[in-house]
């Protein structure tokens, strides 16, 4: 990826776009303003005189908790119109690949549209058909690629685009912080609602950032996009420094320590193994039939930095081995600033294949999907170890670093 010169002028221009609130901010005690605090603290002004749609769920709250669509249904100063909902539902009703589809809200009677699986020309044709022309993205991510919210936002960006409607994206915290970025980056040829575009694994960006990379690198021509930032957010800090209240993104996400791990032990979604899912830890536990206590010494030895593995059994009450009790391990970090999930989940999934004998891909190779490329599939079917895979990726890595830096709001 290279930035271009339209590139870096169109950045320039979302940031000048803003308004007045100072997207490097932050405040000493760890209290933490989100985009839509911003936005309603002044007025709603960037919406005036719109007919304005939301993309939202159950993580678009105010700092009561109550839902910003009943907040902003209720405010005079607002003219809402329409709800697009995403996976699991705009009230979150539905599990993982599911949605609510057309319906409308019970608690405010607006028309509420199903976005899930339609992007493109489709999408700009429920944009038009909503009737509305600002269209505002307000959803908590959790910083993995494959976190179906953010290629939400893509696709609405596209579509809006199509649509010839302007787009406003709310921002929030990544629960994981903004360190840096890690991880393969997504080939072109693998392109998917789970990776649409080359960004890295675990991208270290919030949902505003991401939105001004889509934009600069990916849509051409630009929506035309304002980001209302945060204040108080700092890259360095996880979710719970700022005492905010966690609404689970997603049912399987029920706290900010799933998000932690998740952006690694997703991968195990492309095995045959079970990754916690039908438990009350997912993506903290993994395993399956036959897999005894060996698996967690086998990870161990290698002494990872912040993390133990302890030797767990489970039965899980859906998803793969309902109702059966598997063996495995659970995660356990003990250092959340030294972690590193993509080269822990790498090392478990090397140490998976080794020790136990069952171990297989989904025959879907989702695997590919997931980390971006064949790569890790055929490197860990090769024998490669660890570091020798996770060193495959630096140099594309290294390369996604360099543009993500231009576009990041929070320093």
């Amino acid at each position: 990826m290279r930035l271009s010169r339209r590139a870096l002028l169109t950045a320039a221009t979302a940031t000048a776009s803003l308004t007045a609130v100072p997207a490097t901010t932050a405040d000493a005690h760890g209290t933490l303003t989100t985009g839509f605090d911003h936005l309603s603290a002044d007025g709603y002004s960037l919406l005036a005189a719109r007919k304005v749609g939301i993309v939202t769920n159950p993580t678009g709250i105010a700092p009561d908790t109550r839902h910003i669509v009943d907040v902003m249904h209720a405010d005079p100063r607002v003219r809402l119109t329409a709800v697009f909902g995403p996976e699991h539902g705009f009230r979150g009703t539905a599990q993982a690949g599911g949605s609510e589809g057309r319906h409308d809200d019970p608690a405010t009677g607006l028309p509420v549209y199903d976005t899930y699986l339609k992007s493109g020309q489709p999408l700009a044709d429920v944009f038009t058909a909503s009737g509305v022309d600002t269209i505002v993205f307000d959803i908590q991510d959790v910083g993995a690629r494959f976190y179906t919210y953010i290629w939400t936002l893509y696709d609405c960006m596209e579509a809006a685009r199509l649509a010839g409607k302007r787009f406003v994206v709310l921002d929030r915290p990544n629960p994981v912080t903004g360190r840096t970025a890690e991880g393969p980056v997504l080939h072109r040829e693998f392109a998917s609602f789970v990776g649409r575009q080359p960004i890295a694994q675990a991208h270290g960006m919030t949902v505003g950032e991401l939105a001004r990379l889509f934009n600069a690198e990916f849509l051409d021509p630009p929506v035309a996009l304002d980001v209302v930032p945060m204040t108080g957010w700092r890259r360095s800090r996880f979710y719970d420094a700022y005492g905010l209240p966690w609404v689970p993104p997603s049912p399987n996400m029920p706290t900010p320590d799933t998000a932690l791990v998740y952006s690694g032990t997703c991968l195990f979604e492309g095995t045959n193994l079970s990754e916690g899912r039908g438990t009350t830890r997912p993506f903290e536990l993994l395993g399956a039939e036959g897999i005894d206590a060996r698996w967690a010494a086998a990870a161990n030895e290698l002494a990872l930095p912040g993390v133990r593995f302890r030797e767990a059994y489970f039965a899980p009450t859906f998803s793969k081995f309902q109702g059966r009790t598997v063996g495995g391990v659970q995660i356990h970090v003990h250092d959340r600033a030294a972690y590193e999930p993509v080269r822990t989940a790498i090392a478990l999934l090397v140490t998976a294949k080794k020790v136990w004998s069952g171990f297989a891909w989904r025959e879907d190779d989702w695997i590919d999907k997931l980390t971006g490329s064949a790569r890790v599939r055929t490197m860990t079917d090769a024998g490669a170890g660890p570091d020798e895979i996770v060193g495959a990726w630096q140099d594309e890595l290294a390369a996604f670093r360099r543009v993500r830096k231009e576009f990041l709001l929070y320093r």
